[in-house]
C-alpha cells in the first residue's frame, strides 16, 4: 500500500511539472526550467541561469557531471535567461550527454525534449565551466562555448516521478562512438 502510494504521490508530481498533453518526459515541448524539474526532481523555480544561487545550501553543488545532476548554463547574450539541462549518461572525463529541452529546433521549432544529446568539456582546466552543446541544426557539436557555473545534486529516488524520469532520461542504445567522435574530431 505504501509503495502504490509512493507511486501515486509521484505520478501527480511529474503531471504537475508537465503540460497535461506531454504523456512523458521526451512528449514535452516547452522551455527547459519546468522540464529539468520533472527530469531530476530538483525543486528549483525561477530562470535557469539563477538555479545555481537557488541550491547554495539545499543541494550539493560540484563540477562533476553525474546522471540526474543539473548543468546550470550561465546567463548571455545567446542565453539571456541561461539553461539547464539533465545530465543522462557520462562517456568519459570531457564527455556527457544530457536530456533536455528547448535547445535544437525541431519539426522547425523550439521547446521539444531531446535525449542524449553530447554534451563536451572545453574549459582548460576539465572543470566543466565551459561547454559545447550538439545542435541539431548543425547535425553536430555546435560553434558556441557556453560558460556554466556547474552541476546541482540532486537527492534522487527509485519510485514515483523520480523512477519514471530515470526511464525515460537516458535511451536503451545512446551513441557513445558518435559523442566521442563529435567532441574529439574536431
Amino acid at each position: 500500500m505504501r509503495k502504490t502510494l509512493q507511486i501515486v504521490a509521484g505520478m501527480a508530481l511529474i503531471a504537475t511539472a508537465l503540460p497535461a498533453n506531454a504523456a512523458s518526459l521526451l512528449d514535452y515541448i516547452g522551455q527547459c526550467v519546468p522540464f529539468a524539474r520533472a527530469a531530476s526532481g530538483i525543486q528549483l523555480f525561477g530562470d535557469a541561469w539563477t538555479w545555481w544561487d537557488q541550491a547554495d545550501g539545499r543541494y550539493r553543488r560540484g563540477e562533476r557531471p553525474q546522471p540526474g545532476a543539473v548543468l546550470v548554463f550561465a546567463r548571455t547574450s545567446r542565453l539571456p535567461l541561461g539553461h539547464v539541462a539533465v545530465i543522462s549518461r557520462v562517456v568519459d572525463s570531457r564527455v556527457a550527454m544530457v536530456t533536455h529541452a528547448n535547445w535544437s529546433r525541431m519539426n522547425g521549432e523550439r521547446g521539444h525534449a531531446e535525449q542524449d544529446v553530447t554534451l563536451t568539456d572545453v574549459s582548460p582546466d576539465n572543470d566543466w565551466s565551459k561547454v559545447k552543446v550538439w545542435f541539431r541544426d548543425s547535425a553536430g557539436l555546435g560553434g558556441s562555448v557556453f560558460p556554466t557555473y556547474g552541476f546541482i545534486y540532486g537527492t534522487r529516488t527509485t519510485t514515483g516521478a523520480s523512477a519514471r524520469a530515470d526511464t525515460e532520461l537516458t535511451g536503451r542504445s545512446p551513441d557513445y562512438v558518435g559523442a566521442l567522435i563529435d567532441s574529439y574530431a574536431h
